[in-house]
């Protein structure tokens, strides 16, 4: 990619499409096309069909996917795999019709088995059944890789997959019904230490254990994948090390100040047990993580205050 290369990013007003548009335009990239939710519905497919006769783009980034935590993904199955299927079949396909040079697919962990082992390689792809409570997005997840590795068969298109891992930070959802768990905590840690409660109770017994990566560090690795990946394999994106949601809780606890007790409500389900990412495949060509969780979890709720509450 050149500074001055046609680039779209679909999705850039979400989590981690806003953190690949701020990175490309920091690192110089000035021929950026962007269209809001109300501009270009990526469900249509004459509207995207249009978008890209219209505008031509050399590279993409397919940012946008209806995302959600636990609740939501338990709630609205149909909506997750409907909405996802629907999205990513029509930039990809128009990618191709319009051709493209380079496209960069944002996959899942949650693709991964329940209980493959850990830390979770790229090959265990499709070697045993998905986490019940999220198995509708991270299908329509798996046929979105399958997709971009078919058209680089048969059409040899130059489509790459990656699988972020666990993603926070500016632009997040704070919503607690369709949030995922560290902006959901930040949100209710906040708002307790705001009413003076005495204790907070999270989901499930707090054991499971995750991996969080910055969705600033996230764009940056994209932008090198972009720039140094041409790969038909999907390659997992995250920092190598994961924490336990009681000690996720806790350092969030710290970061807005809560004083108060926190207990554990295990009737609710804790998904699946462990979930680290094996990111040798990425360090191996070159790319490590700048932002550590203690600060992100910080600057994180800084931007909540200022810019969400």
């Amino acid at each position: 990619m050149n500074l001055d290369s046609k680039i779209y990013v679909a999705g850039h007003t979400g989590l981690v499409g806003s953190a690949i548009y701020r990175k490309l335009q920091e690192a110089g990239y000035t021929n950026i096309v962007v269209r809001s939710k109300k501009e270009l519905d990526l469900m249509d497919s004459l509207a995207v069909a249009n978008f890209f006769k219209e505008e031509s783009p050399e590279y993409v980034f397919v940012a946008a996917a209806k995302v959600g935590g636990i609740m939501a993904n338990k709630t609205y199955p149909a909506d997750f795999i409907y909405q996802n299927l629907q999205i990513q079949n029509n930039i990809i396909h128009n990618a191709y019709l319009n051709n493209v040079t380079k496209l960069l697919f944002l996959g899942s962990t949650c693709i991964y088995p329940k209980l493959a082992p850990q830390p979770l390689k790229e090959e265990y792809l499709l070697t045993g059944p998905l986490e019940p409570t999220n198995d509708a997005y991270a299908i329509a997840k798996i046929a979105g890789i399958i997709m971009c590795q078919s058209y680089n068969r048969q059409h040899n298109t130059n489509y790459i997959c990656a699988m972020p891992t666990n993603l926070y930070g500016p632009n997040d959802n704070f919503d607690l019904e369709t949030s995922h768990v560290l902006p959901a905590l930040i949100r209710r840690f906040s708002d307790a230490a705001e009413s003076g409660d005495s204790s907070i109770t999270i989901w499930g017994s707090g054991k499971p254990k995750r991996e969080f990566l910055h969705v600033d560090d996230l764009a940056d690795a994209l932008l090198f994948l972009m720039q140094n990946y041409n790969d038909n394999e999907i390659i997992n994106v995250g920092c190598g090390e994961d924490v336990s949601i009681m000690d996720l809780a806790k350092t969030v606890s710290t970061a807005v100040g809560f004083k108060g007790e926190i207990l554990t409500d295990t009737s609710k389900p804790d998904g699946t047990p462990r979930k680290l990412v094996d990111v040798t495949k990425l360090f191996g060509l070159g790319w490590k993580p700048k932002i550590g969780l203690e600060d992100g979890i910080k600057s994180t709720y800084e931007w909540y205050l200022k810019n969400y509450k």
